[in-house]
């Protein structure tokens, strides 16, 4: 996007480049009916997850499941480093599920594992960052603009969740020449479209689909299931599966709806035609 500022007045968007990467949810304010664009025309995805009691896998992986699909590249940033003694178990168990995804332990207060982001912070690189409130999202660019840009506020103590601080999307430039887009923290993100995200996010759980004795196999009380024998061997876990297919029961409903919505439309308009033709004829 481009801006013409006009002195002493508002700016003008002049021009608008042509969307290259987009990450969307499905729209809390429509019932599940329409998606949200959150940010487009970046080039990577941070999503802040904290090493704290907000610690959630199956979130993480919406987060994955949307980044994956938004055609850029996601990056998945374990915050509040400082304030885990220990976060071994919790890296490993994120590594399971985020296959080929750089994961980086960080803190933004004390600075550990923030060098390891300077390989992605370069000019005319966009990246958006994405993660459920109190994650830690304005703190980190705070740290990394190395001044205070963004409002911030304390965790809850009871359950380390976090109060909605920022509550609108705002990109910033910082001295490295890159640009951040800091997004308003999400208490529900709905898949709207899941496309190779799902494939992306769930590469483990791909290869077993038809491996099964039935072609038919519904995965539940069928002999020679391929996915309740990797359950039973620990090659992925039942809350995995269970996961999945939520997921993509989430993605079918917003495609099925999609074409509800195209097939009415392309009704009405076929009637609207033939009556303008009728009238014509009638004329």
């Amino acid at each position: 996007m481009e801006i013409f500022t006009v002195p002493n007045s508002d700016c003008m968007i002049t021009k608008t480049h042509p969307r290259k990467s987009f990450f969307s949810r499905r729209d809390p304010s429509s019932a599940g009916h329409s998606d949200q664009i959150v940010a487009a025309n970046f080039d990577y995805v941070f999503i802040l997850m904290s090493l704290n009691m907000d610690f959630n896998l199956r979130r993480l992986e919406r987060y994955l499941t949307a980044s994956w699909n938004s055609n850029a590249l996601p990056v998945v940033l374990l915050t509040k480093a400082d304030l885990c003694e220990d976060f071994d178990d919790m890296l490993l168990q994120v590594e399971q599920i985020a296959a080929g995804v750089d994961i980086i332990p960080i803190s933004s207060y004390t600075g550990y594992g923030l060098e390891e982001l300077d390989k992605f912070l370069r000019p005319d690189v966009t990246i958006v960052f994405l993660g459920s409130s109190g994650t830690g999202k304005s703190t980190l660019v705070n740290a990394l603009a190395k001044q205070q840009i963004m409002e911030v506020k304390n965790i809850r103590e009871d359950d380390s969740k976090g109060r909605h601080t920022t509550s609108h999307r705002q990109m910033i430039r910082l001295n490295s020449g890159a640009c951040v887009i800091d997004t308003p923290g999400m208490r529900e993100l709905g898949i709207w479209y899941a496309g190779e995200g799902l494939s992306e996010t769930f590469s483990d759980i791909l290869p077993l689909l038809g491996k099964c004795k039935f072609s038919d196999c519904a995965h539940k009380t069928e002999p020679g299931c391929a996915i309740k024998e990797a359950i039973k061997e620990g090659i992925i876990t039942q809350e995995r599966w269970n996961s999945y297919l939520k997921l993509k029961k989430e993605a079918r409903f917003a495609e099925d709806y999609e074409s509800a919505i195209r097939e009415k439309e392309a009704f009405f308009k076929s009637i609207a035609i033939k009556s303008k033709r009728l009238n014509k004829r009638r004329y």
